[in-house]
């Protein structure tokens, strides 16, 4: 069976029902329109931040657990907000007041469901007065207080860690002094009320904290997403007017015919109500990731667009009427149009073997996205375009422009043939300059480091000048959020740790020496102690500090220690009861369960060492222990997923690669007999992607969260460019008298389309870079600089590649001609 020829048979019926019934396909196109609209309302929005990609993970998992099963001075959580203050002294009679006041407001409301509340001032009051249980009774018991009285209470305190971890760093007992603290309200929540719910708790908090004489701010994970979700809205409402408008221009610099502009306009718009139908019917969340789609999808729209206008143009300079112009045209580019679609989906499917769920979400988004974008241009645009022109010769609307973008005559087109003239001459010393030049930025640009911040993801502290010059419909909404987390890691951030959790029987004999045997010669990251010893807290430190004041635990520990290491070895039982009965319960409980089942090892990490290092050591630690323990704690949550994000980033690019050039080698084989074609099809993307990855290093840009697509992505798109000039060459060089004459006549008309493409792809993609987030700006220039790097290659790489495949075909025939008679 023949199954080139059964191909174009398949690819003639398709033709011919487009031209022949472009009604009909208008219809069913509307139609499905109509249905797919439908999913739009069903679009919701996912989790931001650093929680979308960490959920799930074994380290969080871990985390999750500690932060669950050990009291914390401060830990936010679902269901509470913190109310971070900064003063000259925020410990003085007055502002601890001041501050109840606050709370005194919260409370009276109820639909801000305040169960507790604890900080400073409430901790301060309890201490004065142990029967006092509401804000108001807070209050009055600080009014009644003298400031001689506060302080003496604070100095009490000065032990307690929940007291202690509500100030800020500089907290002096001595002179009674805090510049910053944290209160934490807690919320009893109805449980129909989910996080949409609790962000509008924390809204109506932060109106009311705003309204207070001091300088206060609220933030929880309600505030936290609600930031998050307003930073997407104003990436979005920023960057698609500008996209559109970029659009809207290259499309009539392109078209220069304003039907066949809203033509272009029509299905663009399509494209994007036919893939975001398509997200919420099938229940994918939208991320800040997503916000690149649309982009994207438009960008590969355009060039589609531009391609089979500017085709068709050409069939009709030629004599043809509209529907054997039309024939002509898409017969001649559908099977390009498949190839692109077939690559494109290669290129950013290849995201969905990703083990994090965004970056998954995003690869099924974008390659369904790419295939609704070839139905929409590959068979609707054909048909509307017949329908309009018909309706326009019937009308008598006049024609304004329909010439070709470029021709051998123009200047444009003779620019872009000039590579090709140039290969004729040494087409093996340009390839071997490529490959060399290629082989350099790659090694260069695997250098490039990767990153998974709180910064990636959140609007920055100051937002750019350009912002403040925006009309007030899209100038965007106030951030608080960068500043806040700023505030946190400068006023109570501790140097970094990691966690061992632990679970198993502690009560066990020796179960505390198995502990602290694992602390030996600990790995270089975490030997930051006197003598490269670890420096940890644990049940043990515990356990020492309150034997250190308390003589008579002192003398229960001496007793249970056999090998008087100052750690006991038996009736663990008795003493942990005593500890947990004594002032130290508090500190015990951040470190060991009160049915001593799990247990926590915080270790101090050096500030040198890196992400990866710290994981690392924190696992080699962990398979010291006897019992069951997980390394974890936020370093090491953080460089789980780094290390994800590099091994999709990878995965990702030998899969979008192996897969393009299979399919090309393939499809080139089977239908033109051509299979070497497909490799040389690939050779400008591989040129293209070294360069990139050598930019990314150069300009200092990270494989992070969204960029560590841009690889496989840059396969999708970028190979379109070689895809359809490869094609076009195809046919020209059947018709032509070399392979030579094909490429210059591939590329003055081709190319221009390309040219066109390359435009509106780059400028509408780079506009990303005028997003609220900083995920998003480097996307933006990444892809921008994606595209513009094929194009190059397109016309400078692929004509000496193909004047060589050209040589190397007619060598092979040749040769083994001479060779035969020698054989013989």
């Amino acid at each position: 069976m023949d199954i080139a020829a059964s191909v174009e048979r398949a690819i003639k019926r398709l033709n011919s029902v487009i031209v022949d019934r472009p009604r009909a396909i208008i219809i069913l196109f509307v139609l499905l329109t109509v249905v797919l609209a439908g999913g739009l309302t069903s679009v919701g929005m996912g989790q931001g931040g650093l929680d979308a990609f960490t959920e799930g993970l074994p380290a969080q998992n871990a985390l999750d657990e500690v932060n669950q099963n050990f009291q914390q001075p401060f830990e936010p959580d679902t269901e509470t907000t913190q109310l971070i203050r900064t003063d000259d002294n925020v410990l003085t009679k007055e502002s601890l007041i001041r501050e109840v006041r606050v709370l005194e407001e919260i409370n009276s409301r109820s639909d801000l469901w305040m169960d507790t509340a604890s900080g400073p001032s409430t901790l301060i009051a309890k201490q004065l007065n142990p029967s006092a249980s509401t804000p108001t009774e807070y209050r009055q018991t600080l009014e009644r207080a003298s400031p001689t009285e506060i302080r003496q209470t604070v100095r009490e305190l000065k032990d307690n860690p929940r007291f202690t971890g509500s100030l800020a760093n500089d907290f002096n007992p001595t002179s009674v002094s805090a510049s910053a603290s944290i209160t934490t309200v807690s919320h009893t929540l109805p449980k129909s009320y989910g996080s949409d719910e609790l962000t509008t708790v924390q809204t109506e908090i932060q109106s009311i904290v705003k309204q207070a004489p001091l300088d206060m701010r609220a933030f929880g994970s309600g505030t936290t997403e609600s930031e998050i979700r307003q930073s997407m809205t104003d990436s979005l409402s920023l960057v698609m007017p500008i996209v559109i408008l970029l659009l809207l221009f290259f499309l009539v610099v392109a078209y220069r015919d304003p039907i066949d502009v809203v033509l272009g306009l029509i299905a663009l718009v399509m494209t994007i109500i036919w893939t975001f139908g398509f997200i919420g019917y099938a229940g994918i969340p939208f991320s800040q990731q997503m916000i690149s789609v649309p982009v994207l999808l438009l960008a590969v729209g355009v060039d589609f667009g531009i391609h089979i206008i500017n085709r068709y143009r050409e069939e009709t300079e030629r004599g043809f009427e509209g529907i054997e112009a039309m024939r002509a045209a898409n017969g001649q580019l559908m099977v390009a149009f498949i190839i692109v679609t077939v690559t494109a989906v290669f290129g950013f499917g290849a995201n969905i073997i990703s083990s994090l769920p965004p970056i998954k979400n995003l690869g099924i988004a974008s390659a369904m996205g790419i295939i609704f974008t070839y139905l929409i241009f590959g068979l609707f645009l054909p048909a509307a375009k017949l329908v309009t022109d018909d309706l326009r010769a019937r009308v008598g609307v006049p024609e304004f422009n329909s010439k070709p973008i470029a021709s051998d005559e123009s200047a444009l087109g003779r620019a872009l043939a000039f590579p090709a003239q140039v290969s004729q001459y040494a087409p093996t010393v340009i390839v071997a300059g490529l490959l060399l030049s290629g082989a350099v930025m790659g090694a260069y640009g695997s250098g490039v480091g990767t990153s998974f911040e709180n910064e990636d993801f959140l609007p920055p502290e100051d937002l750019p000048d350009y912002v403040e010059m925006l009309p007030a419909q899209l100038s965007p909404g106030e951030y608080t959020i960068t500043e806040t987390m700023n505030l946190l890691n400068d006023k109570f951030g501790q140097g970094d740790s990691v966690k061992i959790y632990l679970e198993g029987n502690f009560q066990e004999d020796h179960a505390l020496e198995a502990m602290a045997a694992a602390d030996d010669n600990p790995p270089d990251p975490l030997a930051v102690g006197s003598g490269g010893q670890a420096e940890t807290q644990s049940i043990i430190t515990v356990l020492k500090s309150h034997a250190n004041q308390n003589p008579e635990f002192a003398a229960l520990v001496a007793r249970n220690d056999q090998n008087d290491n100052g750690i006991p070895d038996q009736n663990l039982e008795r003493v942990y009861d005593v500890l947990f009965a004594s002032s130290a319960s508090g500190q015990a409980k951040q470190y060991l369960t009160e049915d001593r089942r799990t247990a926590q090892v915080v270790y101090t990490v050096d500030a040198d060492a890196t992400q990866s290092e710290v994981s690392t050591a924190a696992a080699s630690l962990a398979d010291r222990f006897p019992m069951k323990a997980t390394a974890t704690g936020n370093t090491v949550v953080l460089a789980a997923v780094m290390d994800l994000i590099f091994q999709s980033a990878i995965q990702g690019l030998a899969i979008a690669v192996v897969l393009t050039a299979a399919f090309l080698v393939l499809v080139y084989g089977l239908l033109e007999r051509k299979p070497l074609l497909g490799v040389v099809n690939v050779f400008p993307i591989l040129v293209s992607l070294a360069l990139l990855l050598g930019t990314m290093r150069y300009l200092g840009m990270s494989l992070n969260a969204l960029t560590s697509t841009i690889l496989s992505i840059s396969v999708g798109v970028g190979i379109a460019y070689s895809v359809h000039t490869t094609h076009r060459f195809i046919d020209e060089y059947d018709r032509a008298t070399g392979a030579h004459e094909a490429m210059m006549v591939t590329l003055t008309g081709t190319g221009g389309a390309l040219f066109g493409s390359m435009l509106t792809t780059t400028l509408g993609t780079g506009a990303l870079a005028l997003a609220i987030t900083p995920l998003l700006k480097n996307f933006g220039v990444l892809i921008a600089l994606s595209v513009t790097y094929s194009f190059l290659m397109s016309i400078i790489a692929l004509p000496p590649a193909v004047l060589l495949w050209e040589r190397i075909r007619q060598w092979g025939p040749k040769s083994l001609a001479r060779l035969r008679p020698a054989a013989d």
